[in-house]
């Protein structure tokens, strides 16, 4: 009886994240008439700045990830964001593009570039094309957040598993955006406890391959600087593929709350299942990112378009 009403009050939160009157309006078609080369133009900013820079590839799903987890997908993270990060410059190039295309001015909303470019940075270095939902609207300065945070390295699966509940993401969709951690770095600061002081009986992670332990210590020593980073991917950093996956099997989980999806039984077959069935994995996270894409989305009624993605308008 205690699990039916768990699952109930999960399912009435999840309802109260995603309005369905909201969420249900979205769909693949949204531009065709307003601005039908909405995509192409999207997708060609973000090839320009991927080849300028890699680092656009991880940090736009990183903040698409962001935005849509502490305030629903509508582009407020873009807000409180230094210009500098290059998911904000992205999106931001794509909108002027977008503007620049005639009929297309303040017609397109921040939110739905932003969920594109998210799409376009996967498909872009190796990871699957999915139709993207659009109708979205971005958010106003009085925009409430969705309560709660994004998931910390102290987090058992129990805890992912209901935070992401909370938005109406399973536990296989779960394990399926944490895959994005194939692209991107983590700061030595995050994991090197695993490295030197574990537990009293075992300095290092037990769970860590040890060649890989040793390469880690090697490059974040006790006393390393705090700006230097390692590849959550150590063996195909800049594509986006199921290697991650392969990598927690072989013990080489950089942080400690990836290497617990192959440690736990009860999301390990899906690490194994995707280590050698990429297919799989591209179609749950497919999956995956267009659930993601309707979490607390914004209609007319509590948003707008903003003229500059950076700024309310």
């Amino acid at each position: 009886m205690d699990h039916l009403i768990s699952v109930v009050v999960m399912l009435l939160a999840a309802a109260c994240l995603i309005p369905q009157n909201v969420a249900a309006l979205l769909t693949p078609n949204y531009y065709d008439h307003t601005c039908p080369d909405l995509e192409s133009i999207v997708r060609s900013v973000v090839e320009q700045k991927i080849n300028e820079t890699f680092d656009t590839v991880p940090k736009t799903i990183h903040f698409y990830f962001q935005d849509c987890f502490l305030g629903g997908c509508d582009a407020s993270i873009l807000t409180r964001t230094p210009l500098t990060n290059e998911a904000v410059d992205t999106v931001i190039k794509a909108k002027a593009a977008v503007d620049s295309t005639p009929g297309c001015k303040n017609k397109v909303s921040c939110a739905d570039i932003f969920t594109i470019a998210a799409r376009d940075v996967i498909h872009l270095t190796g990871g699957p094309h999915y139709q993207v939902e659009l109708g979205r609207f971005d958010s106003l300065p009085n925009a409430t957040g969705i309560n709660g945070t994004v998931p910390n390295l102290a987090m058992d699966l129990d805890q992912l598993t209901a935070m992401f509940a909370e938005r109406g993401l399973s536990q296989t969709d779960m394990i399926a955006l944490f895959g994005c951690h194939t692209v991107g770095h983590a700061h030595c600061g995050t994991f090197t406890n695993r490295l030197y002081n574990f537990s009293s009986s075992s300095p290092v992670d037990p769970t860590l391959n040890p060649r890989y332990a040793t390469k880690l210590q090697a490059l974040c020593p006790v006393d390393v600087d705090p700006s230097v980073e390692a590849s959550l991917d150590p063996v195909t950093p800049q594509r986006f593929d199921n290697y991650y996956y392969k990598n927690l099997v072989n013990g080489m989980g950089l942080l400690s709350v990836d290497q617990l999806l192959y440690t736990d039984k009860r999301s390990m077959p899906y690490v194994v299942d995707w280590a050698w069935n990429p297919c799989h994995f591209n179609e749950a996270l497919a999956n995956a990112m267009i659930k993601m894409g309707r979490i607390g989305v914004k209609s007319s009624n509590d948003g707008n378009i903003r003229v500059r993605c950076e700024a309310y308008n």
